[in-house]
């Protein structure tokens, strides 16, 4: 009996090629998709999965919570104090292992003849490998970052340094890390394998913490000195609630007063942190829930479209098999048995679809890579893990695309049907045009939605920052001090240059990475108040160099020698955050910041110097020549390769001992959108496919139409109707159903892009005509897909059409 289903279903496929060709492909299409998403969704929910302790660790994250509220954790940071590390392991025996570890800092490595900086270096304690299951190559994880000057290196640094030999014993001669230790030489004590690429921080080069203790001894008793994440293992009897309980209690009794009254610390679970954690200052990258959430969505409304279209033309095409249906019934088949044999069917259908999708995997592979970010080989889609979310696809593709074309298909009366007198009920015609109106609902919605996602990412390229970001070239030279030694050298040679414009020297440079301090201002009743904020230490020229416009005050200048020791200038947010909505009121106001004392001088308007998913934040720019860790140099763009050649000579004359390393500004800050640009990428590919595959469906169902119509078409003909007049008889009825579309899809696509709007500060408005347009786009795409096939119903010869009739 399988194999006559077999046979069946083969001789049905072959017999209308069409048909099959659409249903397989589109179906593959789906599959493909889905688990192209499923392959994405699942890297996303895996990451910091492979620590086998991963159920047992945590973090420290703090910030201030008000006693009796709810405290709002987008507000703490995850870059914390030192002592809260060893005091948590004194106070709660629960606590087996603590890892402190200092935020990112880079160095200046030279191994032999080779001088290089190595970003993103971490100095880390050594009970790192006690908690996180990162297992060394060379060396023993106990004491591998015991001692000061010792470096652990990933297996792909110690090859960039050290070639095929081993590295551990080799010495390695390390500069300053500013703020953190002395230059020394440091020993390879350890090389680990590299870190799985789904880890939410990564790094190349641990340096041990001790080293950073020694060099600072003072800062790691101090609460109130910011430079340390924390994480920890707990042991199996963990109660977090219980724990947590006990949290504002230690506080008070360990921190004091130090960090003020509403001091608070909580904590994260390591499974939590890349897809849940709302927490400022991470050591690492973060995903997005919404992002899951939305792929998600779209590889089902793929994969249903495709089901869509199966269970619609098999559906249309009732008519056709129905005397098959009669003549089995007639002959003693039970409806059971042809409810599985059209179910039979779809399965071998979608085994053929699960082919195709196979081949159509491996051609989409590299394209996905490169839309994701990630890296996905053929056998992490197929594999042992996979096999059984694959099987069980093709199982529900099978079922939901065939369960209901059998029940219709197997109700059919055989008396009526051999009688001849069978057709298409009202109720099927209506499922037909419903399952059309949600396929294009669909489809509408995410044309509307790639339309949004692109009009937010020109917004984030084009919006006025408020700071000159094109033709700067910034120069990393990490707070090397022979560089600041010979600044007013580098900077008088560069001006003098007919293709440079101006350089400015300083610590942060807009998108780059800043501290925050704590600054006393006198407020409108004469009291100094204690605020925090983002703090951009310059040097005399960065607020013309950079263009940031005056709201009142002045910038600092040469002509007043004071201004480097006595005065401050922030933009209007910060002096907003100390009481004066008018800026000129906070000009000759006293202030403080570490260590530094005078007036306030001047208030800058506000510019984004973060990502426009932020605020504007209050930020002081205080006078700090000597705190600089960038040169930023103005250019033209007429010769851009000789002017870049100009600067590095220069630089090679005067601090030859210190690379020339080198980015544009305007990279650097779009460089925080990298996500942003996949989402749209990947949003933007499965939405064409997702339409690709809805106008298969529209093809399949406008030539079944044309077909069943073919004795209409030819009476029209011959009674003088032209070719456009039956165009549009074929074409009106599938607009209205596309009509109806439009107004289904405008209001959810327009709810569900002003949730994803919401993770922006600023936001790119969601203008009428963009649903107007994927209207339009709908209705055009339509147009064209049905006019391919009632064009060539329409031209055929009237003669032929009676005929066959």
């Amino acid at each position: 009996m399988l194999k006559n289903y077999f046979k069946i279903a083969w001789r049905n496929l072959l017999k209308k090629k069409v048909y099959s060709i659409i249903n397989i492909v589109g179906l593959g299409i789906g599959m493909t998709c889905c688990v192209l998403i499923f392959m994405f969704v699942q890297d996303e929910l895996s990451y910091d999965q492979y620590h086998v302790n991963k159920d047992r660790i945590y973090r420290v994250i703090d910030g201030e919570s008000i006693e009796g509220q709810n405290p709002d954790y987008s507000s703490f940071w995850v870059w914390g104090n030192a002592p809260v590390g060893p005091a948590l392991q004194l106070d709660f025996p629960e606590i087996e292992k603590v890892v402190q570890f200092s935020g990112r800092a880079d160095i200046l490595f030279t191994v032999g003849d080779v001088t290089q900086q190595e970003d993103g270096i971490l100095f880390m304690d050594s009970t790192v490998f006690d908690v996180f299951s990162w297992d060394l190559i060379e060396g023993n994880p106990k004491t591998a970052l015991v001692a000061p000057y010792s470096v652990v290196l990933t297996e792909s640094a110690a090859k960039k340094y050290f070639g095929d030999q081993p590295a551990l014993g080799k010495t390695m001669k390390g500069s300053d890390v500013a703020g953190r230790a002395n230059g020394g030489d440091y020993t390879v004590t350890g090389v680990v394998e590299d870190l799985p690429s789904n880890s939410h921080f990564k790094f190349e080069v641990l340096l041990s913490r001790i080293t950073n203790i020694q060099s600072r001894p003072d800062v790691f008793e101090s609460w109130g000195y910011v430079d340390t994440y924390t994480y920890f293992l707990v042991n199996d009897q963990f109660d977090r609630a219980a724990f947590e309980a006990k949290l504002p209690d230690f506080v008070k009794r360990r921190a004091g007063d130090e960090n003020g009254e509403n001091y608070a610390v909580a904590i994260e679970s390591l499974n939590d942190v890349y897809l849940h954690s709302v927490a400022g200052r991470q050591p690492g990258e973060l995903g997005s829930l919404s992002n899951i959430y939305v792929f998600s969505v779209i590889g089902l409304f793929i994969l249903s479209i495709a089901i869509i279209n199966f269970m619609n033309l098999s559906t249309a095409r009732s008519l056709e098999r129905a005397k098959e249906v009669g003549i089995r019934k007639s002959i003693g088949a039970d409806r059971k048995s042809l409810i599985y044999q059209f179910l039979g069917e779809s399965l071998i259908i979608v085994l053929l679809s699960a082919a195709v999708a196979v081949v159509l995997m491996a051609i989409a592979l590299p394209l996905m890579n490169d839309l994701t970010g990630k890296i996905f080989a053929l056998q992490s889609v197929i594999n042992w893990q996979t096999l059984p979310f694959i099987i069980s696809l093709i199982i529900l593709v099978g079922l939901l695309a065939g369960s209901y074309p059998a029940l219709v298909l197997s109700s059919f009366r055989p008396v009526a049907i051999l009688k001849g007198i069978n057709k298409s009920d009202q109720k099927g015609v209506n499922l037909r045009k419903g399952l059309v109106v949600f396929q294009f609902s669909l489809s509408i919605a995410l044309i509307a939605g790639t339309i949004i996602v692109y009009n937010q990412m020109n917004l984030l390229l084009n919006k006025d920052m408020g700071f000159d970001k094109e033709q700067m070239v910034i120069a990393d030279f990490n707070y090397d001090g022979s560089v600041t030694n010979v600044s007013s050298s580098l900077k008088s040679e560069l001006e003098s240059k007919s293709d440079i414009l101006s350089v400015a020297f300083s610590r942060s440079v807009p998108g780059s990475h800043y501290p925050n301090a704590g600054t006393h201002i006198e407020n409108p009743d004469g009291e100094m108040v204690l605020q925090v904020q983002p703090i951009f230490q310059v040097g005399v020229d960065f607020i013309d160099h950079f263009g940031l416009e005056l709201a009142a005050g002045r910038s600092y200048s040469r002509d007043y020698p004071s201004d480097s020791t006595s005065a401050m200038v922030l933009n209007e947010s910060a002096a907003r955050q100390y009481g004066y909505s008018n800026p000129e009121e906070i000009i000759g106001k006293k202030f403080d910041q570490w260590g530094r004392s005078g007036t306030v001088i001047g208030v800058v308007k506000d510019f984004n110097y973060t990502s426009l998913h932020e605020a504007v934040e209050p930020l002081t720019l205080p006078f700090a020549a000597f705190a600089s860790r960038y040169m930023s140099v103005k250019v033209k763009t007429e010769n851009l390769p000789r002017t870049l050649a100009e600067i590095e000579s220069v630089w090679k004359e005067l601090v030859p001992q210190r690379p020339f390393i080198y980015s544009f500004l305007d990279e650097d800050f779009n460089a925080q959108y990298e996500s942003d640009f996949r989402f749209r990428k990947i949003f933007t590919t499965f939405s064409v496919l997702a339409i690709f595959i809805a106008c298969l469906g529209l093809l399949g169902l406008a030539t079944y139409t044309a077909e069943q119509r073919t004795k209409e078409i030819g009476v029209r003909k011959v009674l003088g109707a032209n070719t456009g007049s039956i165009v549009a008889l074929l074409s009106k009825d599938f607009i209205k159903l596309v009509l109806v579309a439009i107004v289904i899809a405008t209001p959810v696509a327009w709810y569900a892009m002003n949730k994803w709007l919401e993770g922006f500060a600023y936001q790119s408005q969601v203008h009428w005509w963009v649903f107007l347009i994927a209207g339009i786009l709908a209705v055009v795409v339509a147009i064209v897909t049905i006019s391919f096939q009632s064009i060539k119903a329409a031209s055929m010869n009237p003669v032929k059409s009676l005929k066959s009739e």
